[in-house]
């Protein structure tokens, strides 16, 4: 689900590309093809994206549009920028020479986009303030960790509001450290975000106007990626937790460094105060970017605790009392970031299926049987 950016993701998958048999590439606007090993809940998939990594496509409040970041370099772009697309244009991404509505300003990096309740307005986490260019990795420099599967968490990250068209921006957050992976409340009263500002990675919550921030989590290790449930009671969200001394010194370290290793990750529920926390999952590996089914009563996700090489990633749904694990997807080794249209009628993600044997990720949609 959501980090500082996919790029990291293309960097660690790149092995994992390389070894795959090289695919069919898919042509624009043509349907994307199933297999036997993908669930029954998908149908009449087809692919919205055509080139680089697209990611974090998350439909506005009256699922007729999509926020999303993309590095494609067919627009220029060297990394993550914050884009709007109304699902009627989805058709035009055919033509390699469109290009949708860029709300992002072009400078820094961007991460986790989110259509606010007005449907006028989009949320997002960006570096542009700190940085004109692509904000550069942290630098690593012990052999052990040069091995390790890193994500960043730049601390010139904020959370920004802006208008459809990019040119109004408003400031959330201003407390130095890591602010965002935000998303908002279905009753459009309460933002969620992961910020470092207390010394560790937890999710804080405020009002859409960057009013009243409060921390909710306090357990050691990266809480983030975090989402409301249908009726805005609950959250759901990934987490790491490290016990051994060992792994404990090892994850302060990194963060001290402006990094996290998060190849051990579990789902977690807690209600918007942070009261009743509770574990839902325990695969082991890295299970991540969940998000409510529409009935509240199942959590989708993307895990690869079912792998012996650690880089396929499916989507699988779970009861929220963490019974009935189903898997959902079975095609290309990465799939990640669903998300349920309001009305529950289809399902977005994100996938290296069709890719032709490039590193390309791209959006998909499709409609959803229960």
């Amino acid at each position: 689900m959501r980090l500082s950016a996919l790029f990291v993701w293309t960097i660690l998958l790149f092995e994992a590309t390389l070894s795959l048999t090289a695919q069919t590439p898919i042509k624009p606007g043509e349907a994307a093809k199933t297999t036997i090993k993908e669930s029954r809940h998908l149908v009449n998939l087809r692919q919205l994206t055509f080139g680089g990594d697209n990611a974090e496509a998350y439909f506005g409040a009256n699922g007729k549009a999509i926020s999303f970041q993309s590095n494609n370099p067919k627009w220029g772009l060297q990394c993550d920028q914050i884009f709007y697309l109304p699902l009627a244009d989805s058709l035009k991404m055919r033509d390699s020479s469109y290009k949708p509505t860029r709300i992002s300003t072009g400078r820094g990096r961007t991460t986790c986009s989110y259509i606010m309740p007005d449907g006028k307005h989009v949320l997002f986490g960006s570096t542009h303030s700190a940085d004109s260019v692509c904000t550069p990795m942290p630098l690593v420099t012990k052999p052990e960790y040069l091995k390790k599967y890193l994500w960043a968490v730049h601390r010139s990250y904020d959370i920004y509001v802006a208008t459809l068209d990019g040119k109004e921006m408003k400031t959330l957050t201003s407390s130095p450290g890591y602010d965002a992976e935000a998303t908002i409340s279905p009753k459009g009263d309460n933002i969620v975000f992961t910020s470092d500002r207390s010394g560790d990675l937890e999710l804080w919550t405020m009002n859409v106007d960057g009013t009243n921030q409060r921390q909710i989590t306090s357990g050691l290790g990266y809480d983030g990626g975090a989402f409301f449930s249908p009726d805005g009671k609950q959250i759901v969200f990934r987490a790491s937790r490290p016990t051994t001394p060992e792994d404990v010194a090892e994850y302060k370290e990194l963060l001290g460094m402006g990094l996290v290793a998060p190849t051990t990750m579990e789902l977690y529920l807690c209600n918007t105060d942070g009261s009743n926390l509770r574990q839902i999952t325990h695969l082991g590996k890295a299970n991540w970017a969940p998000f409510f089914h529409p009935s509240g009563k199942k959590i989708i996700f993307s895990s690869n605790h079912h792998s012996t090489r650690g880089y396929d990633f499916q989507l699988y749904m779970i009861n929220t009392d963490g019974t009935g694990l189903e898997q959902i997807t079975g095609e290309s080794i990465f799939n990640a970031f669903p998300m349920f249209s309001p009305d529950g009628k289809h399902l977005i993600f994100s996938s290296n299926r069709q890719n032709g044997g490039t590193r390309d990720t791209n959006l998909f949609m499709a409609e959803w049987v229960d």
